[in-house]
């Protein structure tokens, strides 16, 4: 089986949390104790071996990552088919919500837009195989475990998913700051697929002629966008509003 390692302490514990199959936990000598407590704790209900470590050991374990003096080694993420997440909804009886990412490189650009997937009830993200950031450690740790609960999809072909969620009755929205109307114009009750582009180019052009529809947000400003993981949280709190905020 293949293994990966994710870092800090909310992603280390809801990886506990969730049943997430952990080998190993490393904790470092150094590391503060109201960080590292709960997970120790939550590692030994569930007999999971904990070692001591230097700091520097969990450095190279997760080089670039901001660890908080605890990683673990746990199985490598599997990703689940489209279906999978419409039948999320279906199981929930709700109306579908997804978010499709158009090449999003940044991990931490993901990792907040799992974040914000999570407390909003997307029922699923869709990512594409290439030119693409997949689940990192630094996605994991950026969306404080969320990537725990929130399934995510990786396609060969975007243009070709979004033809086949149509099939399935899905409206397909793509965010775009040159769009002729705003967010606010649409009714956002129907089965929906949300579409984010690259940080730099937006929505390619194939995936742009696919959208049933372009909505943009209003800006005042002099900058004139928004980065990719904030524009996908005011958008996705579009959806919650509109849809009656049936969010405890």
């Amino acid at each position: 089986m293949e293994e990966e390692f994710i870092a800090g302490k909310h992603s280390v514990l809801e990886a506990l949390r969730s049943g997430r199959t952990i080998h190993k936990i490393w904790i470092a000598e150094q590391a503060q104790k109201h960080h590292t407590q709960p997970v120790i704790a939550e590692a030994k209900k569930q007999s999971v071996v904990v070692t001591q470590a230097d700091k520097r050991k969990l450095d190279q374990l997760v080089p670039g990552v901001q660890h908080q003096g605890v990683v673990a080694q746990v199985a490598a993420h599997d990703y689940v088919e489209v279906e999978d997440l419409l039948e999320r909804a279906r199981f929930r009886g709700e109306v579908p919500f997804l978010i499709l990412l158009d090449e999003i490189e940044d991990p931490h650009n993901l990792g907040s837009i799992l974040r914000t997937a999570d407390c909003t009830g997307v029922h699923g993200v869709v990512i594409p195989k290439r030119r693409s950031v997949g689940l990192t450690a630094t996605v994991s740790k950026t969306s404080a475990g969320a990537v725990e609960y929130v399934p995510v999809a990786r396609v060969t072909n975007m243009a070709q998913t979004i033809d086949s969620l149509k099939k399935e009755g899905i409206w397909v929205a793509g965010a775009d700051v040159e769009a002729s109307r705003l967010v606010y114009d649409f009714d956002f009750k129907i089965p929906l697929a949300i579409v984010i582009g690259n940080e730099n180019q937006g929505i390619g052009r194939l995936i742009k002629e696919k959208c049933d529809f372009l909505v943009k947000l209003p800006m005042a400003g002099q900058i004139n966008s928004l980065n990719a993981s904030v524009a996908a949280s005011v958008l996705m709190y579009e959806v919650v509003r509109q849809r009656g905020a049936a969010i405890s």
